[in-house]
C-alpha cells in the first residue's frame, strides 16, 4: 500500500480549515490501513463487516460521486466499474455489490485501490486550488464527505477486530499501550437528571448529520443517571449470577438470540482454565475488571440493567445530562452507550432530495440509538447531539452500558 503519493496543494491548507480537515482525514485512513497486508485488507469477517480495502475505496467513491463528478470541470470518472463495487446503499446511484459479498472483491487489488485514492486526492487538491470550495454546496458536500470518512475510520477498526478475532492465530493489529491498566473504578454514583421540558437536538451551529435535528422540546420524567459506565468486573458478576441463563431478565428477541447464538459472555471474550480473556486490537488480553465493558448488544445491555435493578437511559436523558454539565465520566471516548430509545425521526424531520437524502432517514426503523463515542471514534467527531444507531442484536461495535433509574415523584 501507499505506493502512490498524491500531489501536494499549491499552499498547505490550515489544519483547522475545511481543506485542512479534508487532507488530514484522507491521510488518517491510509495510516489506519498501514499495519495491514493485502491479505488482511481483502478479507471479510462476517456479513455486517466490510474489508478495509472496501472502506478505503468506498470513501473515495463518495468524494468522486458527490463532489468531483458534479462540480469539478473536466473531471472524468476514474473507472466506471468501481461504481458497482464501492457504492454502499445509495439506490439512486444504481446497482452495487451486495454487502455480504464484499470480501469476494479480490480485484481491484489493494494497490489499485491505493491508486484510485491517490487520483481522487489529487483532484480534490485541484478543487481546493481552483477556489471551488468557496461555493456553499461544494463546501457542504466536502464537509459531509469528511464526516462520512471519519465514520468509516471507526468501522475500519471494528471490522479489523472482527477479522483478527476470527483468526486462530489471534494476531494483534497494534502494540498495547505501556500503561494499559485502568485505575480502580469508584463506586457507581447516581446523578439527578433534568426533569420537565428540555430542548434536544442540533441547534444549527457547526456540522451535524440530518438525523440530529430539528431541535425540539421533549418532556423528561424524574430520573437519575449513572456517573460512569458499567465495568468488565461488574459484567463478570452478572455472568456469575447466571445472567445469560435467566430468561426472565431478557426481552423475548434477546433471549432468542442468547439461545440461537450461544451467548454466555460479551463478544470476543474467551474462557481458558477458569479465567476470562478477550480479543482486542492489541491481541489477546486479560480482562481488566476496571475498564468499561464493550462489545455489548442492546439486548445484553437491557438484561444487565434489569438484573441491576435499573434501566437504560433514554437518548434524551443522556443528551440533557451531557449538555447540562453533569459529571458523566467517559461520556465520550470509551464506548458508545446504549439507550432505550428507538431510532426514529425527530418532529419536523425531512429527508433531503436526491441520493444524499438516503444517508440516514431510510434506516429509521427497528434500530436503537446509541450516544457518546468510543475509543475508536476519530478526534473531533463527537458531540452531544450525535445519534449512532444499530440493530439490537449487533455487538461488534465498541458499545458499552450506562445505567439510569426512574425516581418516584
Amino acid at each position: 500500500m501507499n505506493k502512490h503519493v498524491a500531489k501536494a496543494p499549491a499552499a498547505p491548507p490550515r489544519e483547522d480549515s475545511l481543506a485542512g480537515r479534508l487532507a488530514s482525514v484522507r491521510l488518517r485512513s491510509r495510516a489506519l490501513a498501514s499495519p495491514l497486508g493485502p491479505e488482511d485488507m481483502c478479507a471479510q469477517a462476517m456479513d455486517d463487516a466490510s474489508p478495509t480495502k472496501w472502506h478505503l475505496a468506498h470513501t473515495t467513491w463518495f468524494f468522486e460521486t458527490f463532489v468531483l463528478e458534479p462540480f469539478l470541470p473536466g473531471y472524468r470518472t476514474y473507472d466506471p466499474r468501481f461504481k458497482f463495487c464501492f457504492n454502499s446503499y445509495y439506490e439512486s446511484e444504481g446497482a452495487r455489490q451486495p454487502r455480504p459479498r464484499r470480501g469476494l472483491l479480490t480485484r481491484p487489488s489493494a494497490d489499485e485501490v491505493d491508486g484510485y485514492r491517490t487520483h481522487v486526492d489529487e483532484q480534490l487538491v485541484r478543487l481546493v486550488d481552483t477556489g471551488l470550495l468557496d461555493q456553499p454546496e461544494v463546501a457542504r458536500r466536502v464537509e459531509l464527505g469528511v464526516h462520512h470518512e471519519e465514520q468509516h475510520q471507526e468501522l475500519i477498526l471494528t471490522d479489523i477486530l472482527a477479522l483478527f478475532a476470527a483468526n486462530p492465530l489471534r494476531p494483534a493489529y497494534r502494540s498495547a499501550p505501556t500503561s494499559a491498566a485502568h485505575d480502580p473504578a469508584a463506586p457507581l454514583r447516581w446523578i439527578e437528571g433534568a426533569e420537565g421540558v428540555v430542548e434536544i437536538g442540533h441547534d444549527g451551529d457547526g456540522f451535524a448529520f440530518d438525523n440530529e435535528g430539528p431541535r425540539h422540546r421533549t418532556y423528561l420524567q424524574r430520573h437519575v443517571i449513572a456517573d460512569r459506565l458499567v465495568t468488565s468486573g461488574e459484567w463478570l458478576e452478572f455472568m456469575k449470577a447466571g445472567g445469560y441463563a435467566t430468561p426472565t431478565l431478557w426481552l423475548a428477541d434477546g433471549w432468542a438470540s442468547v439461545q440461537a447464538e450461544g451467548w454466555r459472555a460479551p463478544l470476543y471474550w474467551e474462557e481458558s482454565d477458569g479465567a476470562w480473556r478477550r480479543m482486542s486490537l492489541e491481541g489477546m488480553r486479560n480482562i481488566d475488571a476496571n475498564e468499561p465493558v464493550t462489545n455489548i448488544s442492546y439486548f445484553e445491555a437491557d438484561a444487565f440493567a434489569r438484573w441491576a435493578g435499573a434501566r437504560l437511559p433514554t437518548e434524551f436523558e443522556w443528551e440533557a445530562a451531557a449538555a447540562g454539565g453533569a459529571e458523566l465520566q467517559d461520556a465520550f471516548g470509551a464506548g458508545w452507550q446504549h439507550t432505550q430509545s428507538a431510532y426514529a425521526p425527530y418532529p419536523g424531520f425531512a429527508t433531503a432530495e436526491g441520493a444524499l437524502g438516503e444517508y440516514n432517514g431510510k434506516f429509521m426503523v427497528s434500530q436503537q440509538v446509541l450516544r457518546g463515542s468510543s475509543f475508536a471514534t476519530p478526534p473531533a467527531h463527537s458531540r452531544v447531539t450525535y445519534r449512532n444507531f444499530f440493530y439490537p442484536h449487533q455487538r461488534w461495535q465498541f458499545t458499552g452500558v450506562r445505567l439510569a433509574r426512574q425516581e418516584r415523584p
